[in-house]
Parts: C-alpha cells; sequence; structure tokens
C-alpha cells in the first residue's frame, strides 16, 4: 500500500504556486497525495496532478477563536478519517490548528513557516496570544522550516520551537530552468514592477507615492501593479483605490496572470516593499531573469538582495527612501543595470535553487517513513 502524505495551506493558490514541484516529486516517489486546503480555483488543478482534495474550512481574513475552534475541529476529524503517515503544513493556521489535531492523533509532522503575519508586525496582546499557539503546536513536530534567518533566530529565541528539529531553508526556492535569464531592455524609460497580492502589507501604498514622486522628474516612467485583487486578508486594498491610481495615470494595474516570466522581462526592475515575508517568491524569480530588485531591509526581503549589488534595500514603510533607490537604479548607466541583473541571478543560482529545497522536504520524509534509507 502507498505510504500517505497530507498537505495542508491556507489556499491551494498557495500550493499551486509554491509547492507543485515538491508535490510532483512526493507522486513520482509513489507516494499517495491529499491536499487538504479552503476550495478555490485552484483545487481542480491541483487534482489533475494525481492529488486527492479535502476541503476544509478556514478564516482567512480575521482571528475569530470561534472560528479557528472550527478550524481545529476540522482538522482532527479529517486526520481522524484519513490517517496519513505525515502531514505537511504550510501557512500560519494550518501550521498550528493542524499540528495540533495531527499531534493528538500521533501522526507526524512536518511544519513550514512561511512568514509570521501581522501578529509580528507590531508587539501586542495579539503576538502573546500567537506565540503561544506556537509554542504549544510545535511541540513534537519532527521538522519546523524556516524561510529566512530573522524568523527562525525569533522562534529559538522566545522557545517556540526546539532548536533540534528547526532548520532554516531558502524560502521554497524557484525553478532555475523556467526562469532563465531574460535580455536586459535597452531603452530611456524605465519600468518598475510589482507582483504581489494587493494588500497594504505588501507596501503597494509605498510604491504608489514613490511612483508619484519618481513621476516627478522621469514623467515617462511606468510603474506596473501585477497580482489578485480578491485576496481573502484584512489588509486587502479597495478594488476603488487601485481604480483611482490608475485613472490618476500613477500605475497601470495589469490584474492577474498564471505566467510572470513575460511581465519580469519587460520590466527594469522589480519592486517589493513589503512590511514584512518568509521569503519572497517574486524577487527570486526576478533574481533568476537577471533584473535587479529593490525591496525593504525587514525579515525574508533583505536576504535576497546584496545591497548595492545585486539590486537595493530601502527603508520600510518610506516611499521617498524607495523613490530615492529608484532615481539611484534610474541614474546607473545601462551596463551597470545589466550587470546588477546578472549578479542577481548569479546570487539566485548559489542560494535559492529549488532542487535543494525539494530534496530537504523529500528527506525529512523519508527519514519519518524510512529511517534506515533516509
Amino acid at each position: 500500500m502507498k505510504k500517505h502524505i497530507a498537505i495542508s495551506s491556507n489556499t491551494g493558490w498557495y500550493l499551486f504556486n509554491f509547492r507543485s514541484n515538491l508535490i510532483r516529486c512526493l507522486l513520482s516517489k509513489g507516494y499517495r497525495i491529499t491536499l487538504a486546503t479552503p476550495a478555490d480555483e485552484f483545487s481542480a488543478r491541483m487534482a489533475g496532478m494525481g492529488c486527492d482534495l479535502h476541503e476544509l474550512p478556514m478564516d482567512n481574513k480575521g482571528s475569530n477563536p470561534l472560528n479557528d475552534l472550527r478550524t481545529l475541529k476540522a482538522y482532527t476529524r479529517f486526520y481522524r478519517e484519513s490517517r496519513p503517515d505525515v502531514a505537511l503544513h504550510h501557512t500560519i493556521k494550518p501550521v498550528i490548528y493542524g499540528s495540533m489535531a495531527a499531534r493528538r492523533l500521533g501522526i507526524p509532522v512536518i511544519n513550514t513557516i512561511t512568514g509570521l503575519g501581522t501578529a509580528f508586525m507590531t508587539e501586542g496582546w495579539l503576538t502573546r496570544v500567537v506565540e503561544v499557539l506556537y509554542r504549544v503546536s510545535q511541540r513534537g513536530s519532527k521538522r519546523v522550516y524556516f524561510q529566512n534567518h530573522d524568523d527562525y533566530d525569533l522562534f529559538r529565541q522566545r522557545r517556540l520551537v526546539a532548536t533540534d528539529i528547526a532548520e532554516c531553508l531558502p524560502g521554497s526556492g524557484v525553478d532555475l530552468e523556467r526562469f532563465s535569464v531574460a535580455p536586459y531592455p535597452r531603452r530611456p524609460s524605465m519600468c518598475f514592477l510589482l507582483v504581489a497580492r494587493m494588500l497594504w502589507d505588501k507596501g503597494i501604498g509605498e510604491f504608489v507615492e514613490a511612483a508619484r514622486k519618481f513621476k516627478a522628474n522621469y514623467p515617462d516612467s511606468r510603474f506596473q501593479l501585477l497580482g489578485s485583487m480578491a485576496a481573502a486578508n484584512r489588509t486587502a486594498i479597495p478594488r476603488d483605490s487601485v481604480r483611482r491610481w490608475v485613472e490618476q495615470g500613477i500605475v497601470e494595474y495589469l490584474g492577474e496572470t498564471e505566467d510572470v516570466r513575460p511581465h519580469i522581462a519587460a520590466a527594469d526592475c522589480v519592486v517589493l516593499p513589503s512590511y514584512r515575508e518568509g521569503t519572497p517568491r517574486s524577487l527570486l524569480e526576478a533574481g533568476a531573469m537577471a533584473r535587479p530588485v529593490i525591496t525593504t531591509d525587514v525579515p525574508g526581503c533583505r536576504e535576497v538582495v546584496d545591497d548595492g549589488t545585486t539590486g537595493f534595500l530601502c527603508a520600510s514603510r518610506s516611499p521617498d527612501d524607495l523613490a530615492g533607490k529608484m532615481r539611484k537604479l534610474r541614474e546607473m548607466k545601462f551596463e551597470a543595470r545589466r550587470n546588477m541583473g546578472l549578479l542577481a541571478r548569479d546570487k539566485v543560482e548559489r542560494e535559492f535553487d529549488e532542487r535543494w529545497v525539494i530534496s530537504r522536504y523529500a528527506g525529512a520524509i523519508d527519514g519519518i517513513l524510512a529511517p534506515g534509507r533516509a
């Protein structure tokens, strides 16, 4: 009988976009895979890969304890009925509530801290509550992966996870064959691209204000937003705000796409002024395609950039500093900008190859299911 692995996240979108190659790898090794997420448009596509699906209720917008209790009960019921041999959890609520349910039933767990969310952006009572939930839920986990060293160090310093099960990975990595070097555009104007869900926490407000300032001196410059406006998140940006920015001529909204590569290839620089990240895939993909990036000096983002070499770091929540870094890039000669992008590709090849990340997950699973062969 095939060994059964359950993989869970707060959306099917996340698994489809960030873990598809991991899932293909596990399927190729002969495992039976069940994906447990709230239903969304990506669920059917995952089923087409050969996975079983299980729909889970989950409130991704808030922290209502009654809703979270329903999620915990749903995980418990799912694991009691399906009895997977290993459970992999990604994103905050699956990591917490999925782990609690799995431990109660004796199911081995591998968790991934993909980011700490808004609770850790400003210290307060919610931070304390979430810390307790992490500390309780991570007891007994076989492995806990972190996507940046800041989150890894924070969990260890606050004793939220045991040191011997914690490991830092380079995010979800990037497919270096699919995201290959694209010729750098040679033109007098510049195009800055931001790829993210339309959330205030991604620094989109700061990007728009920086664009305003930049266009005052370089009116032919273009600023583009690419990503979903349908995010189930309490920091989602209203459609009216995006429409107003477009009408004012500050930015172009490109909508959503399943293939970001043509948009990255057409850009001079990819920007992400986020307040905090796990490891931003959009910047890894930009670097893999030899584009310089500008991002904030915050956890998750700072590890992707060698400041002044592969791009620039700017202060968080500062449109002025962001605009300044954009001007600095604009004033560089074409050859210098192109070389910065090529150095970004070198960094991604050295540090963020998806194949290495997948091998760590596969090795951890093998270590649980067949420890003598791991």
